[in-house]
């Protein structure tokens, strides 16, 4: 039933991109670590890169499992399920990199997503993700649910933060510069944007 592929192009491409909500997972190295499995939304959040390469913003929070786990080791598989029309799951396994917002490849990176406004989200890091292996498997068991609208409540929240506020909030939450399992997580104070 499944099937790996060499890119995201065709078909897998379009099927992606019409997604409106994705799934990361990660795992740092020890055996009794935390595995972290996260949703992520938001309407042009996410983008093709290249045919092996994608990326996504990643927003205020108050964890930051993903970035802990990138930085400790890079591996990340990123799922869509189709729960409208044909069966469908698509993963892309492969390694990750958190871009934070003073790297010199932030604005270039951060012009590819043209749809949404971080300033509003209180955006951390840019994820970059570097696919070792693309796949495909059936989804017959995953359910028809309809797509409605992306929810403003992020949005609303993140939108009155400035960096210094931002920073505060951050500080404040227990696993933001520390994962769950004490690796190093969001650098703090929040580095200034680059743009």
């Amino acid at each position: 039933m499944g099937k790996t592929y060499e890119r995201i192009d065709g078909r897998l491409r379009t099927f992606i991109e019409a997604q409106p909500l994705f799934f990361t997972s990660t795992a740092p190295l020890s055996a009794d670590g935390t595995v972290n499995l996260s949703p992520k939304g938001l309407k042009g959040s996410f983008v093709i890169l290249d045919e092996r390469t994608v990326a996504y913003l990643d927003f205020a929070g108050s964890t930051a499992e993903t970035i802990a786990h990138l930085r400790e080791n890079g591996r990340i598989t990123l799922m869509w399920c189709a729960f409208q029309g044909p069966p469908n799951i698509v993963r892309v396994h492969g390694k990750g990199e958190a871009v934070f917002r003073d790297d010199p490849l932030f604005p270039e990176l951060l012009a590819r997503f043209p749809d949404i406004d971080p300033a509003s989200h209180g955006l951390r890091a840019i994820i970059v993700v570097r696919a070792e292996r693309i796949r495909d498997s059936c989804g017959y068991s995953v359910p028809f649910m309809a797509y409605e609208e992306d929810r403003d409540l992020h949005g609303r929240r993140f939108a009155r933060e400035d960096d210094d506020s931002l920073s505060a909030y951050f500080s404040s939450k227990e696993h933001i510069a520390t994962s769950l399992d004490g690796l190093p997580g969001l650098p703090l104070p929040l580095p200034p944007s680059n743009v």
